[in-house]
């Protein structure tokens, strides 16, 4: 591979309601630079139709994910993701990604990577971006991965194979702390939020101290230019109060804002990522949002309504739906296993250039 007119073999999958280029390591440029560069050019950024590569226009589907074998005890594969800007030329590793992650499990087993295991292979994922481990249970009779099945998921058309997540120990995976500033409310421009890490730094605030009601469409949202102002300056404010740094050019954190349920589920969410509005929700922002849900005082805790019991089911409404997490906690209340259904489809099997 040269550093002109580079090209990779390349996996192009939907992972739950997201979509991207999976890439073995080693196939791939090891200098970073480089690495962004090609990347930039498959993706076709910086253009907002992104008409000269394969990204979709949107970040949801201008994702890369990049696995490789681990060597770290009883992990299957390091898997890292990179969120490539379709209108800037950024690639950055600043954030996790699960919904990108439903599919690294099938690629991996597709490459040889990991060995099926029978009717179900559990593939156990160490994530690069935040350090933390996620289990994915991928479907392969016969030892081949199938894509096939009857598990439906919110955003995406039509049913699939299901590929349950379990992530273990996220809490303050970019942040260091569940709640980086040890509140479980702060007050940044006069709005009460709670800043919360567990799998992907949010901000968690009601919609209605924000002046809308938290039902809006996404392209109301994304046509809200005082609330998207008034929502990147509270963002700038909390980036360094969550050991972020200067958030400028960075995806993170993540804005969210809730309301009380409308469809019979747990809470209602409109999430910004973070400068356009989210058409659903990501796998980990729904985690993080679940679990404010739980701490007392919270906006999301005054709006929210949680089943009773050590187990509980959050589902996180959003526009075109709803996601469940399955929440385990302690005696003390404190969450420690979170758990969601995805799905994965390989949509094309390749090399792409740049």
């Amino acid at each position: 591979m040269t550093t002109t007119n580079l090209s990779a073999p390349c996996m192009w999958m939907r992972g739950g309601t997201s979509k991207g280029g999976y890439f073995l390591k080693d196939d791939l440029p090891a200098d970073t630079a480089t690495r962004d560069t090609f990347l930039l050019a498959v993706m076709g950024s910086p253009d907002p139709r992104q008409i000269d590569g394969m990204g979709g226009a949107d970040p949801l589907t201008s994702k890369v994910a990049v696995v490789s074998k681990s060597t770290r005890e009883g992990i299957d594969v390091d898997y890292l993701f990179l969120q490539v800007f379709v209108d800037q030329a950024i690639v950055t590793d600043a954030q996790n990604c699960g919904n990108i992650l439903a599919g690294v499990g099938p690629f991996a087993i597709e490459r040889g990577l990991v060995q099926a295991t029978g009717d179900e292979t559990r593939v156990a994922i160490f994530m690069e971006n935040t350090g933390q481990v996620a289990v994915a249970a991928v479907q392969t009779p016969g030892g081949t991965v199938t894509y096939q099945g009857d598990a439906a998921i919110d955003g995406v058309p039509g049913t699939h194979a299901p590929i349950p997540l379990e992530f273990r120990d996220t809490a303050g995976s970019s942040c260091g702390a569940l709640l980086p500033t040890g509140n479980a409310v702060d007050v940044v421009n006069g709005v009460a939020v709670t800043l919360i890490d567990n799998g992907m730094p949010c901000v968690v605030m009601k919609a209605q101290n924000l002046g809308i009601t938290g039902y809006e469409d996404r392209d109301w949202l994304d046509n809200a230019t005082d609330l998207k102002a008034q929502l990147e300056a509270i963002r700038l404010i909390v980036g360094p109060m969550m050991n972020l740094g200067d958030v400028k050019d960075k995806s993170v954190p993540k804005m969210m804002l809730v309301a009380p349920p409308k469809n019979g589920g747990a809470v209602t969410v409109r999430s910004f990522i973070p400068h356009r509005a989210h058409a659903t929700i990501g796998v980990l922002g729904a985690v993080s949002v679940a679990t404010a849900c739980l701490l007392e005082g919270s906006p999301a805790a005054k709006v929210a309504q949680i089943p009773d019991g050590p187990r509980k089911l959050v589902s996180v409404e959003h526009p075109t739906g709803e996601m469940s997490c399955v929440l385990e906690v302690d005696e003390k209340g404190d969450v420690r296993t979170a758990a969601l259904l995805r799905t994965a489809r390989k949509l094309m099997d390749g090399t792409a250039f740049g």
